[in-house]
This record gives C-alpha cells, sequence and structure tokens, in this order.
C-alpha cells in the first residue's frame, strides 16, 4: 500500500473538474475503490496515506500531476504507472484531482473533544515498572503490517508487550521527557498516550482528519500535532490528552496552510513548525517565560469555535523565509534550523535567535533532514543526510556551511542512523533496485566500510541503536520481515527478530537525551 499512496492522491483528490464526473467517467472512481481506498480511505480523507482532497494540493500543478502518475515520485515509496495507465487515462485522472468533494468535515474543538477517552486514571497508574527491563533500554517498534507495536527489551532483544495501534501510525512516536510515557499519531489523526512501565494505553483523542505528526514539549506538559486537514496545529494536555487550543494556521493575507511537521525545540522552551503551503516557519513558546531572544513579530489567533482565548500564552512567531521548508532538523544547541524544501535545488539555515536565513547549502535533489546526523569531524561538526532522489549522502562544515563531500551509494536513501559510541553511520538505499542493502560509512574517513545485504530481495531500512550504542537493529520491510539485531563493532548480526513489516525502532535513552545519531 504504501507504494501505491501517492498515485492515488491523483486518482481521487478531484470528482468534478473539467467537465469530468464520477458519472461520467466510472473508471476513474473504480481505479479509486480498487487501488486507492484501502490507503486513502473510502472518503478521501486519509488513511495509509495523506487526505486527497485539493485543498492539501496548493503547490502541485496539474502537468506536474500527470508525471508523477506516469513516472511516479521518490519522496513518496511511489511507482510510476505510466506501464499500466494509458495516456487519456492518465490525463482524466490528473484533471480527477483538483475538485473538491461536495463538503469537507469540520474538525474542530467540538469535534475532537467528543473523541476524547481517559482509559487509564492517572491514580491506577503502577509506581515502578511491571516488567524487569531497563525502562532506559527499552525500544518502541513500529510494525506497519498488521498495525501494532512492539515493546522490546534492549538488553535481551526479547519483546515483552505486543498491542494493537490506530490505523497507519506516521511521524514516529515521541517520548516524554522522562522516558515512561510515549505518544503516537496515526494518520488519520488519532492521538495516543502509552505507558511504558504498566504496558497500556492511557488516553487517546481525534485531533484532526489527517495528520503529519506531534511533538512532545520538553518539560512534558504538551503535546503538539501538526495536521495536514484541516490546516491548523492542535495543542494537548500531555497528562490525558484533553484539549488546550487549536491554532489555524494561516498567513498575513489569511491564506491557509498544511503543516510539513512540528518538532520541539526543548533548549528554547517552544515547538517549531514548518508550513507546506506558506514560506514560514513558526515558533511557538510553551515556557511560563517568553524566550530570552525575540527579533521576530510575535501574532496570536483567534482561537477555533468553543476553546477559551488565552492571552499572551502559546504565541505563535512567524519567521519569514524565501522558500517553503518541507523538512528540517536542529543543530545541537537547537538555535539553527537547518531545512530543505521539496521543490528546491538548496537548503537553507535558519537562525532563529535572529529570526532569519543565515546561508544556503549545497543540497540539490531532495535531501531527506529529518533524517539527517551530525558528529565532530577532523575537530569540526559535520551534518550527513541521505538524498531521496540522488544515489549519495551529503557531508556539510556546520560551520562553514560548504558541503564537504558526496558520498556515492547504490541507490537514493530515506534513513541515515549513528551513535555517539560508534565509529559508523549506517544508511539504507531505500529507493530502487538494491533497496535490499544498507552501507556502514566510516565516519572517521567518510567513506563505506561495508555494504550488507541482510535478506535478498527484501527491503531494509531504518537502523536505530540500543542505548550504549553496542547494537544497530535494522528492519526487514516486509509482511515476513524482521528486525534484525547487529553487533554494532563486527558488523555482524547476532539475533533476528520475526516481526510484521516492521518500520521505525525509538530507544527511549537515545530519544530523550537528544543523541546526534538519531533523529529527535
Amino acid at each position: 500500500m504504501l507504494n501505491r499512496y501517492v498515485v492515488c492522491t491523483f486518482l481521487v483528490a478531484g470528482w468534478l473538474v473539467g467537465g469530468i464526473s464520477a458519472a461520467a467517467q466510472p473508471g476513474v472512481a473504480q481505479l479509486y475503490d480498487k487501488h486507492c481506498a484501502s490507503c486513502h480511505g473510502s472518503d478521501r480523507l486519509g488513511g495509509m496515506g495523506p487526505a486527497l482532497l485539493p485543498q492539501n494540493l496548493g503547490r502541485l500543478r496539474p502537468e506536474q500531476a500527470r508525471k508523477v502518475i506516469s513516472a511516479g515520485r521518490a519522496a513518496t515509496q511511489m511507482p510510476g504507472f505510466g506501464d499500466r495507465l494509458a495516456a487519456d487515462q492518465i490525463e482524466a485522472l490528473a484533471k480527477y484531482v483538483y475538485t473538491p468533494l461536495p463538503s469537507v468535515p469540520v474538525w474542530g474543538a467540538s469535534r475532537i473533544r467528543a473523541t476524547h477517552q481517559v482509559l487509564v486514571p492517572t491514580a491506577l497508574l503502577p509506581a515502578r515498572p511491571v516488567h524487569h527491563a531497563d525502562p532506559m533500554n527499552l525500544f518502541v517498534v513500529v510494525e506497519l503490517g498488521d498495525h501494532h507495536a512492539t515493546i522490546l527489551d534492549g538488553d535481551t532483544f526479547e519483546p515483552i508487550h505486543r498491542f494493537k495501534t490506530h490505523f497507519a501510525l506516521h511521524g514516529g512516536p515521541k517520548y516524554s521527557p522522562d522516558g515512561r510515557f510515549v505518544y503516537f499519531a496515526s494518520r488519520d489523526g488519532w492521538i495516543s498516550k502509552f505507558d511504558m512501565w504498566g504496558l497500556k494505553t492511557l488516553a487517546q483523542v481525534r485531533a484532526g482528519i489527517n495528520t503529519r505528526n506531534l511533538a512532545v514539549s520538553g518539560d512534558g506538559r504538551y503535546v503538539m500535532v501538526a495536521n495536514t486537514l484541516p490546516h491548523d496545529l492542535v495543542l494537548l494536555d500531555a497528562a490525558d490528552l484533553s484539549l488546550i487550543r487549536v491554532i489555524p494556521v494561516r498567513d498575513a493575507s489569511g491564506r491557509s496552510s498544511r503543516v510539513s511537521a512540528v518538532y520541539d525545540a526543548a533548549p528554547r522552551a517552544s515547538f517549531v513548525a514548518a508550513l507546506k503551503d506558506i514560506p514560514e516557519v513558526w515558533e511557538i513558546p510553551y515556557s511560563d517565560h517568553p524566550l530570552p531572544v525575540y527579533n521576530g513579530p510575535m501574532h496570536d489567533y483567534r482561537m477555533d469555535e468553543g476553546v477559551a482565548r488565552q492571552p499572551g500564552r502559546f504565541p505563535v512567531r512567524r519567521i519569514v523565509l524565501d522558500d517553503y521548508l518541507d523538512d528540517f532538523f536542529f543543530d545541537p544547541s537547537y538555535r539553527l534550523l537547518i531545512g530543505a524544501a521539496r521543490n528546491a535545488r538548496n537548503g537553507q539555515v535558519v537562525n532563529l535567535d535572529l529570526g532569519r536565513k543565515i546561508a544556503d547549502l549545497e543540497l540539490d535533489g531532495l535531501p531527506h533532514l529529518g533524517s539527517g546526523i551530525t558528529w565532530q569531524y577532523q575537530g569540526r561538526p559535520v551534518l550527513a543526510t541521505p538524498n531521496l532522489k540522488k544515489s549519495e549522502i551529503s557531508i556539510i562544515d556546520m560551520t562553514t556551511w560548504k558541503t564537504i563531500k558526496r558520498i556515492p551509494t547504490e541507490g537514493p536513501g530515506f534513513f541515515m542512523r549513528s551513535h555517539e559510541n560508534t565509529p559508523y553511520a549506517w544508511v539504507d538505499v531505500f529507493f530502487g533496485p538494491n533497496r535490499d542493502k544498507v552501507h556502514v560509512i566510516d565516519k572517521r574517513t567518510l567513506s563505506i566500510v561495508r555494504t550488507l545485504q541482510p535478506e535478498p530481495g527484501k527491503t531494509a531500512a531504518h537502523v536505530e541503536f540500543d542505548k550504549e550504542g553496542r547494537h544497530a537493529l535494522l528492519s526487514i520491510w516486509d509482511m515476513d520481515g524482521a528486525v534484525i539485531v547487529y553487533d554494532a563493532a563486527t558488523l555482524s548480526p547476532v539475533k533476528r527478530l520475526p516481526m510484521v513489516k516492521p518500520s521505525g525502532k525509538y530507544n527511549v535513552y537515545n530519544k530523550i537525551t537528544r543523541s546526534s545519531g538519531t533523529s529527535h
């Protein structure tokens, strides 16, 4: 289903454009029902894939839609359909995308509150873990194949607990600052809170129709949800997921935007969000005290219906850029935001203290900065990022912002990971014919020292390290898949754990300590 989800974007996102209706072109609707509904929902509001509505296609031109249907799109893991669809079908489907539904559900405060459930009261939480594993060396393994998650002991590599999740988790689970609780977001907007000690889901709420990801504040008090439908950010109380505020995402002229992603900038006590349809970055402080440096304008939106206005709380600071930011990560200080746009030739460095761009990056292609990592190379900090279109890893000096090396790979990659206690960085080649391979790069020489092929013919992806950096865990993305545990020093496999299309693995300690070898 993942490999089809963008083609479905173009199959479905409109119904009557250019005089083409579902009645006049029943084959188009049938194509959607056959190939897309399982990923995007029969109502076009999203599922495994994003919502397929004109509101979500603001930056996609009709001619681009035709090209994507025909040739595919690397960043979305989608193959081209030019070899199985006729030219007139592609043309019809490209037109089919831009017609709105007769009505799109409004998902405001009242709808959100109506879905809120507290499943386990705080008073019933256990005082200590019900298992004997090190709470700091646990993993959450997301199994996309049957929509479950497994809690894995990072010392013994034995599963502790497996439980059903909401459909199509997306954007990566996020931990509370102490690592006890983990928060999940599903593509269809469900947010849930899970207790890593008691091994139970504690609360849930549907915060949107189609959701990109969530972030947990560095003080553990708030959860911010980034939505692509409706176009808003939703602030929840981390204790029970009750609604605090809905923040519509609009520019000064009133034009709305999907949210590309939201992340916690804990050293700044703020959330930072990139917007998909507006060339701005938003910073929203959550501390009771304002940030010490604010050179950009502050802005408070009128809140959604039913939400009390709190003057001065959670103001939005706009940072206007000269390009969209679809993907970004922070330097270790969290003063600098390094970002890339899906339609840009270069990346850009934004100084959050100054509230402006300070440098361009030599990052053509489609860098996946959300998977970027950093380390010290010859006494200076460097950034390394895979590329979703080009078969290379870019190494960038973070003092001069110059690309110092491009490491050729056997295909475009998606995930790159390392750890402070290992000399190696691992990167997959997720896209293309060599997707069953993983490169191991020596951080000291910036060269590939080993290429692994864990299970020929099956996609190998998303390495994550245990707490001490002694083992690297790799996913085999297949319904008959597995997590393979490697000795991080010898690069030899030591254990295979059968799982159902496992994707991400998230180590408590590495995430809450903001390890430079993993995403945050």
